[in-house]
Parts: C-alpha cells; sequence; structure tokens
C-alpha cells in the first residue's frame, strides 16, 4: 500500500527557558539555562537542591480554577501545550472529522506529585482512608491525552504510551504510523511530566543518577563535557500536531517539516545503564533512516539524548560515529537537555521540536556548558559547544532512550511540495 505523507502543522511548548515556542527558540539559540534552585518544596536536605523547574507559570492563567484543582501538574501542563499547537495549526475543530483525530501522549512517569501527597497525608493522618476521589484520576499517565482528548473531542485513538525518558518519542512514532497508515487525519502527540517532586529528585539522588553541583546549577547540565556528574531533572511539555499531507493541504494549513520515519530498538542489557558499545542505540538509528528512507549522509543534524551521565554521553557518540562513519563530522550534534535539563517522559517531545525549529531557522542551538574535552570523546565531532551555529538543515533526527533499555528515534525533513 501507498504509505501517506506526515507533515507537522502545530507546535506548542512548555519548558524550563520558555512558555511557548517563541520563547522556547528563543532560550535555546540564546543558550539559557533553565537550572536554579528548587522552589516547589524544601530541598535542604537533599544531595540534589536544584532543577529546571518552569518559571512564571500559573496554571489558572490557562486553564479554569475548578478543573486545574482536578489536574496533576503533569496533565496542566499537557494541556496547555496542546492548546499552544492546536492553535498554531489552525485547525477548525467544527470542520474536521473527530473520528479520525486522535491523541497519542507520553508520559515516563505521570502523577508523581498527587501520588506522593495523598500517601503522605494518610500516613500524617491517623489510619483512616480519607483520599481525595480524584487520586486516581489525577495519578494514571493515561489521564493527559483523556483530557486533551475531551476538550477537543478528538474521537480517534487516544492513550499513552510509557517508555520512561523515551515514551513522547515513542507517541510520536505511534502517531506518525497511525496517518501514513490511514487511520487518522490528525493526531495530537508529545508528551509531559512533573517529577520535580520530593519522591522524584529523592529516586534519581538514590541512583545517584543526577548531578550535585549544587554551588553552580546554570552550570551542571554538561553534556559531553570531562566534568558532568549526572542529569539534571526538568519538567514540562512539548505537543506537535501531525497531519495526513492531504488533509493539511486541503485546508491551507501552513507545515513546519515532514515526518519521514522513526526507529525503536532495546538495549537488552542493564535496567538503568546503556550497553557500553552502544549497540542498541546504534539499532534504532539505523532502523529509522531505513524506515525513512535516507542514507546516513541526507543527515545535517543530530539532537541527542544527551543526558550528562558519564556513561550514556559516551556511548550514544560512539554509536553516531559507527552510524554515519566519515559523515559523522560533518554532522551538527547538539544536546538541548544541557539548557532545559531532562524532562524524562517529555523529553522526546521537546527535542523533536527542538529539531523542527532548527530546520525552520536553519540554525542548530548550542550544546553549552563545555569547558573540558572529554578524551574518550571523538575529537572530530562538531558538538555545537557554547554558541549555536548557522547551517542549512534540511534532514534532522532525534534520539530519546529510556531505563530498561528503550531506544527510540525519530527523523524529520525539511518540507517540500
Amino acid at each position: 500500500m501507498q504509505l501517506k505523507r506526515v507533515v507537522v502543522t502545530g507546535l506548542g511548548a512548555l519548558t524550563p527557558i520558555g512558555n511557548n515556542i517563541e520563547e522556547y527558540w528563543e532560550g535555546l539559540v540564546n543558550g539559557v539555562s533553565g537550572a536554579a534552585p528548587v522552589t516547589y518544596y524544601d530541598a535542604t536536605k537533599f544531595k540534589t537542591r536544584f532543577a529546571c523547574e518552569l518559571k512564571n507559570f500559573n496554571a489558572t492563567d490557562f486553564i479554569d480554577r475548578k478543573e486545574a484543582r482536578k489536574m496533576d501538574r503533569f496533565t496542566q501542563y499537557a494541556m496547555v501545550a496542546s492548546d499552544e499547537a492546536i492553535k498554531d495549526s489552525g485547525l477548525d475543530l467544527d470542520k474536521i472529522n473527530k473520528l479520525r483525530a486522535g491523541v497519542i501522549w507520553g508520559a515516563g512517569i505521570g502523577g508523581l506529585e498527587t501520588f506522593q501527597n495523598e500517601v503522605l497525608n494518610f500516613a500524617a493522618g491517623d489510619g483512616t482512608p480519607r483520599f481525595n476521589p480524584f487520586f486516581i484520576p489525577k495519578m494514571i499517565a493515561d489521564i493527559a491525552p483523556g483530557n486533551i482528548s475531551i476538550k477537543n473531542g478528538f474521537m480517534g485513538p487516544n492513550y499513552t504510551t510509557v517508555s520512561a525518558c523515551a515514551s513522547s518519542a515513542n507517541a510520536m512514532i505511534d502517531a506518525l504510523n497511525y496517518i501514513r497508515l490511514g487511520h487518522c487525519d490528525v493526531i495530537i502527540t508529545g508528551g509531559s511530566e512533573a517529577a520535580v517532586t520530593i519522591a522524584g529528585m529523592g529516586g534519581f539522588n538514590a541512583m545517584h543518577a543526577l548531578s550535585t553541583r549544587n554551588e553552580s546549577p546554570e552550570t551542571a547540565s554538561r553534556p559531553f563535557d570531562a566534568e558532568r556528574d549526572g542529569f539534571v531533572l526538568g519538567e514540562g511539555a512539548g505537543a506537535i500536531v501531525l497531519e495526513d499531507y492531504d488533509h493539511a493541504k486541503a485546508r491551507g494549513a501552513k507545515i513546519y517539516a515532514e515526518v519521514i520515519g522513526g526507529g525503536m530498538s532495546s538495549d537488552a542489557y542493564h535496567m538503568t545503564a546503556p550497553h557500553p558499545d552502544g549497540i542498541g542505540v546504534i539499532a534504532v538509528m539505523k532502523n529509522c533512516l531505513e524506515n525513512a528512507g535516507i542514507k546516513p549522509e541526507e543527515v545535517d543534524h543530530v539532537n541527542t539524548h544527551g543526558t550528562s551521565t558519564p556513561l550514556g554521553d559516551v556511548a550514544e557518540l560512539k554509536a553516531i560515529s559507527e552510524v554515519f562513519g566519515e559523515h559523522a563530522k560533518n554532522i551538527n550534534i547538539n544536546s538541548t537537555k544541557s539548557m532545559t535539563g531532562h524532562l524524562l517522559g517529555a523529553a522526546g517531545a521537546i527535542e523533536a521540536i527542538a529539531s523542527i525549529l532548527a530546520m525552520q531557522h536553519n540554525t542548530v542551538p548550542p550544546t553549552i556548558n563545555h569547558s573540558t574535552v572529554d578524551e574518550n570523546i571523538n575529537p572530530e565531532l562538531n558538538l555545537t559547544l557554547n554558541k549555536a551555529q548557522k547551517r542549512e538543515v534540511n534532514v534532522a533526527i532525534s534520539n530519546t532512550f529510556g531505563f530498561g533499555g528503550h531506544n527510540a528515534c525519530i527523523a524529520f525533513k525539511k518540507f517540500k511540495e
């Protein structure tokens, strides 16, 4: 069968460096760090006392106060980002076939704060099980797409993908396939996460996964730098409107980019550590290129998973060198997590958006905070260090990996009729 072309017609972002697409892009190209001391709770006794929280965000500026109280922060973020993306797309919701419009969303954890607070409240009480009636609906990971679907009346596929930090990348690949197989005309996809909580910070600290650079939070996320010591926890949401090209063309939609393929693989190696030789990462990029029908030398830009962990960064860059060979040195490689921190299940979505905007503006955002060369990293690779670089970007791929060995890669191409 002839596969449908799939295009991006709307974007929405709520990130630690900008509360909408315009602000997000401005933060990216200017190398702004979103890391700062935690304000949500008293972090004095924690090993890590900083994170990439949202700035100047109030959910009730966007959502009715009564409705907002029924939502965990990760759902609030999803609603705000998806509203921006739908508005940006110019979709007339009264004219589309809502049976062929869906929501496929990613969340690695879901309502962690809600779960945490309900358990803490119970533990502090007299043992009587007094739980909020909205506890379960606020906490479950699939409730974000459910709320998006209900608000907009989308009656097509509606579910959440959960694959740790690869969750929203998996969601986008599922959405791509639903549309190109002809099952849907429009899908709102992306992901959200709100794990900057006592439980989130405490849990990741116990794993020794987080940076503890408390004296200098803004420089803590330093992918590829020899002195990196772990990732910085972030929060927020990214939303993308994917649409059948013929459907978009018929309504005269503006088109940001074409989604040309996606790949998935598993490390099948370790619960949290990447395979040291990057076997699963090599496989996922090869799968993506094959699925997209492109050759390695056609890729101009790779937005890496690049979490700023000692093992992960090296393994990923080794894999890139293996997949792209001599062409690897011609690619602009970056990690936007150096600015946003790691948004866990939402990472794939906001990084895909960064890749799309890099094509739009022919500018690759920097990997900030790099000061010390890591001798384990190929010095010929262009890691777009510390300053944005102008260049023609016609094809970009975005890597996202998750605990459990989940790997996902998605490819975008500059749109041409």
